[in-house]
């Protein structure tokens, strides 16, 4: 049975190895990720992971289909994938010292073409955080591209004073919902 990942994040192959799967082929679907006016974080990262599952599931009949979404909410406020290290110092000013939530959105279109879907919660508490600390990540580069500005696999998992629910999660799959699904969708897993 062939697995095609609807994303072309590194990490998600990476974490998927750690589990035993590899994938037949990456195909980002490529959708528009605008929050929708008003819309919720929970039900951001749900429409997104459901739309990218259906966009790839149609371009590979009969495949299974793996597509996720990672949103850093602060409150109600989603925050970006940070597009420079401008964006990554908002970001984490905003995130010092207190709580944020991590939720990371799966679907899994199985052969038939069912969809099956998952949603991880992680509660991430970052200790305060120097202004000066702050600029030296920016400048790293490494949070660039991330939800919230940071990579918790990186530099910043030392931001981290409490963690609550998947790390897996935060890097960008949560494990352990990405296997049940999988298993349930078909997919042979020892």
């Amino acid at each position: 049975m062939r697995l095609v990942l609807a994303s072309a994040s590194p990490r998600r192959l990476d974490l998927l190895a750690r589990i035993g799967v590899s994938v037949d082929a990456v195909d980002p679907a490529d959708i528009d990720e605008t929050p929708l006016k008003g819309e919720a974080p929970t039900d951001h990262a749900r429409r997104l992971a459901a739309a990218k599952a259906a966009v790839v599931a149609a371009r590979h009949p009969g495949a299974i289909v793996l597509a996720a979404d990672t949103v850093v909410a602060a409150g109600r406020r989603i925050l970006p994938k940070a597009e420079d290290a401008g964006e990554v110092v908002r970001c984490l000013t905003l995130l010092a010292g207190r709580r944020h939530r991590v939720l990371s959105a799966l679907t899994v279109v199985d052969a038939a073409g069912k969809a099956r879907h998952r949603l991880s919660t992680t509660i991430v508490t970052f200790g305060p955080l120097p202004a000066a600390t702050i600029a030296t990540y920016a400048a790293s580069g490494e949070g660039v591209g991330k939800a919230g500005g940071y990579a918790i696999q990186g530099a910043a998992e030392g931001f981290v004073r409490a963690l609550a629910g998947s790390h897996s999660g935060v890097v960008g799959l949560p494990l352990f919902e990405t296997r049940a699904l999988l298993i349930a969708a078909g997919l042979a897993l020892g």
